[in-house]
């Protein structure tokens, strides 16, 4: 049996099986499977408190960093009654362009005809996971994950085999190994190849190729979730799964403009063999129609107009300099009392704590540190198991290096205490 994590608690859970809404109403099988999001629900949690919080849990862009100024001038060019109208379910057909276009110069070009426009790069996994998993097939997802995907792999009846995660990304000689043991091919292989969510690491290059041939070994479908590729900001570039192997039918690409624009806007796109762009259109028409038209038409001008390059070249400025405080600031005040992976770009840092330290469960320093006024995703909220109950997410990205430093400050007290409340 799959677990989830209840909360941000850590404690395994079983879905809503035994619920006494069970029987009481004529909820589907599907029920059960609906896991939710332990990240997501961390914005509720801490709207509630009233005291100051350092804030490391919600991946999201810094709202400094957000070109606010760009989107109100803008809109004001854009925002007409044809904006607010329905759109094309595909997408407008000017982003659509405009995407195609950016791309032409890298080394992953495209065309509209692969492109379908989605409501933030979520909905573009749900459309994945629709078109490609029937309840009870195997999803290989990475352990830690963005348990999100691998919730949404849930909810469509999947049996998910989680695959450890080194310093070069998913290991796929154990994944090899994994699926020789489960007896089964996987109908789809969930990765976040580029400063994974929560590790931050990197899958290789010789990794990535050994995946792709797995995936044509198995006939399973690579779901390729990279919204932090844009954010290198140290190392060198590492082709992608349809560099390495383009216009291959077995990689689907989730895209969003979330992570470097602004989460709010809710506009991604998903990339595919141009033959399943009907399926993909049909999914979506049943969920919402249409994306945000407006949103659309504010990213299509952002990106038309030139500022979207700088804007990238600035956002990789400014999270190596956070990530690079934090560095420091857990240094200096947690030294050797942590080891935490080290991302060439993207938001996270995965910290695990060492000797002693160890014995405390994060999801009970996280209940400590959220009291001392600091917030971090605990291990266990993302693993589908409940692994990595001596680990923790930090996101760098959204808090400047003076906060940054409160926070940490902040975790070393609240581990301290921790420590006191285990030792008696």
């Amino acid at each position: 049996m799959i677990t989830t994590v209840d909360g941000l608690t850590g404690t395994p859970a079983t879905g809503i099986t035994g619920d006494p809404a069970r029987g009481l109403l004529p909820l589907s099988r599907r029920a059960d499977g609906l896991v939710g999001s332990v990240i997501d629900s961390s914005t509720s949690l801490l709207a509630a408190r009233t005291h100051d919080i350092v804030r490391f849990a919600m991946g999201a862009p810094a709202p400094d960093v957000i070109p606010t100024g760009e989107f109100r001038r803008i809109a004001a060019e854009v925002l007409d009654a044809g904006a607010f109208t329905y759109g094309a379910t595909e997408g407008e057909m000017g982003l659509l362009e405009a995407i195609a276009e950016h791309h032409s110069t890298t080394p992953e070009p495209t065309r509209t005809e692969r492109l379908v426009i989605t409501s933030g790069g979520m909905q573009g996994l749900d459309l994945a996971f629709k078109l490609f998993v029937d309840p009870g097939d195997l999803v290989v997802v990475e352990s830690p994950t963005y348990t999100n995907g691998s919730a949404t792999a849930l909810s469509y009846g999947a049996d998910l085999l989680e695959v450890p995660v080194d310093g070069d990304g998913m290991d796929v000689d154990a994944l090899e190994a994994l699926v020789a043991e489960a007896g089964r091919a996987p109908r789809a292989i969930y990765t976040i190849p580029n400063f994974q969510n929560p590790s931050g690491t990197t899958l290789s290059e010789a990794r990535r190729v050994r995946l792709l041939e797995l995936a044509h070994r198995w006939g399973a479908v690579i779901i390729d979730d990279d919204p932090y590729g844009g954010l290198r900001f140290a190392g060198t570039d590492v082709p992608g799964f349809r560099e390495l192997s383009p216009e291959d039918p077995l990689v689907l690409s989730v895209r969003t403009f979330s992570k470097v624009l602004a989460p709010g806007l809710r506009v991604g796109w998903v990339d595919a063999d141009p033959r399943l762009r009907r399926m993909l259109i049909a999914a979506k028409q049943a969920m919402d129609t249409c994306t945000n038209v407006p949103g659309q038409h504010i990213v299509e001008r952002f990106v038309r107009q030139g500022g979207y390059d700088g804007h990238l070249a600035g956002l990789r400025t400014e999270y190596r300099r956070r990530k690079e405080a934090m560095d420091a600031a857990i240094a200096r005040h947690l030294g050797p009392r942590v080891t935490t992976t080290d991302p060439e770009g993207g938001f996270f840092l995965w910290a695990t704590l060492q000797g002693a330290d160890a014995r405390v469960p994060t999801p009970r320093l996280f209940e400590i540190a959220l009291e001392e006024g600091v917030a971090f995703i605990p291990g266990p909220a993302l693993s589908p198991s409940g692994r990595f109950q001596d680990a923790f997410r930090l996101c760098f990205a959204s808090t400047d290096p003076e906060r940054t430093e409160v926070g940490v400050r902040r975790l070393a007290r609240a581990l301290d205490l921790a420590r006191e409340e285990i030792d008696g």
